[in-house]
């Protein structure tokens, strides 16, 4: 999520959301049936400069949300011949080409630190995770209950024709001939994804579990202040799908029975219990799936939050070329000195805390190379 407040607000809080843009994300969320129907008369619209501009080798980033996502989407997205959702587009996500050509002349907003108190500095033209937006629409995740895990036997055509239209038209805005996404919730659709593009490359952060756990407790703890004080900010992240912390947070549920016992514990308190627990379901769950399904294993390349921190230059160029995009030396070399610590550690917790974070993630985390 990128801060949507606009430049020069008199509010400074970057959990501010100006009235006009709420009054906007409203409207579309609640009208998603118009806004869909609109989406495809701008396809029908543009149906032939469409045609010869194909979703080739589309990009995806994901992991559980503080793993180092941003920086992936980021470096991805900096390349000229990839095109992706920016802040500016909420929410008007489901006409992007014809937002994009509306909005042409406005400048780019002055850089400010994103609401997460991490040091990223954004403006209107930052990539941002708005995709599941779309999802959503169509798939009803985030349940209280239930299953959010795609495969890939499922099926659904009006969806997986709107979607691959949304990017071609993305991609036609910004001239470009690639597409990525970050998108936190896609680590339950990998099948489905890679049975939609074949050639997709996917990249999956991954993060030192109690490391890990104690970032997501710093997030949850700034995000549902910044919501209390700030109430259409929670209204601004569950409208553009994001549910990772603050007062709407809800666990990804992967068919496995785990979220009730993350939710138990997270109501309960125990928040470094339930989300170990959390970070040990998704990070198993990925496991399993790119051990039992090849395609989703030759698409997808392993980035750990460390090598990003110990060796950036190297590890950005593996997941640039891992992509098949070009110039991924200049790239990294350029993005390299921009990493930045991490801005907390496992110290937040106590030693109770601490072990019960490493009893409940150590099986699951000795397979991602954590002792």
């Amino acid at each position: 999520m990128t801060a949507p407040a606009s430049a020069g607000t008199a509010d400074a809080s970057p959990f501010h959301v100006p009235l006009l843009l709420h009054v906007l994300g409203d409207l579309v969320h609640r009208y998603r049936s118009f806004w869909l129907r609109l989406g495809r008369w701008e396809s029908r619209s543009l149906a032939d400069q469409l045609r010869d501009r194909p979703v080739r080798a589309p990009v995806y980033i994901c992991g559980l949300a503080r793993s180092g996502s941003t920086l992936l989407h980021e470096v991805v997205a900096s390349h000229p011949a990839v095109a992706t959702h920016r802040s500016k587009d909420y929410p008007m996500v489901f006409t992007p080409y014809w937002w994009r050509r509306a909005t042409a002349g406005m400048p780019a907003s002055a850089p400010r630190e994103r609401p997460h108190g991490d040091g990223v500095m954004v403006t209107t033209e930052s990539p941002d995770a708005l995709e599941e937006m779309i999802w959503a629409a169509f798939f009803p995740a985030h349940r209280a209950n239930g299953n959010d895990v795609l495969g890939g036997n499922d099926r659904h055509p009006k969806f997986e024709t709107f979607y691959d239209l949304n990017l071609r038209k993305l991609m036609l805005a910004e001239g470009a001939d690639r597409y990525a996404a970050k998108n936190n919730y896609h680590v339950a659709r990998l099948s489905y994804i890679v049975r939609l593009y074949p050639d997709a490359r996917i990249l999956i952060p991954v993060r030192e579990p109690s490391a890990h756990v104690a970032s997501l407790v710093r997030q949850h703890r700034l995000f549902s202040a910044g919501q209390r004080a700030n109430p259409r900010a929670r209204a601004y992240m569950r409208r553009s799908g994001h549910f990772e912390f603050g007062l709407d947070r809800r666990p990804i549920h992967l068919g496995d029975g785990e979220c009730i016992r993350i939710q138990h514990a997270l109501t309960s308190g125990d928040e470094a219990g339930g989300l170990a627990l959390y970070w040990n379901s998704v990070y198993r769950y990925v496991w399993d799936v790119l051990k039992a399904d090849p395609a989703v294993a030759r698409a997808s390349q392993i980035v750990r939050f460390e090598d990003v921190a110990a060796d950036p230059a190297a590890t950005l160029r593996a997941a640039l070329r891992h992509c098949e995009l070009p110039d991924a030396d200049a790239i990294a070399e350029k993005w390299a000195p921009r990493v930045r610590p991490p801005t907390s550690g496992p110290a937040v917790f106590s030693e109770r805390e601490l072990a019960a974070i490493r009893e409940r993630t150590a099986a699951t985390a000795a397979l991602w190379g954590y002792a």
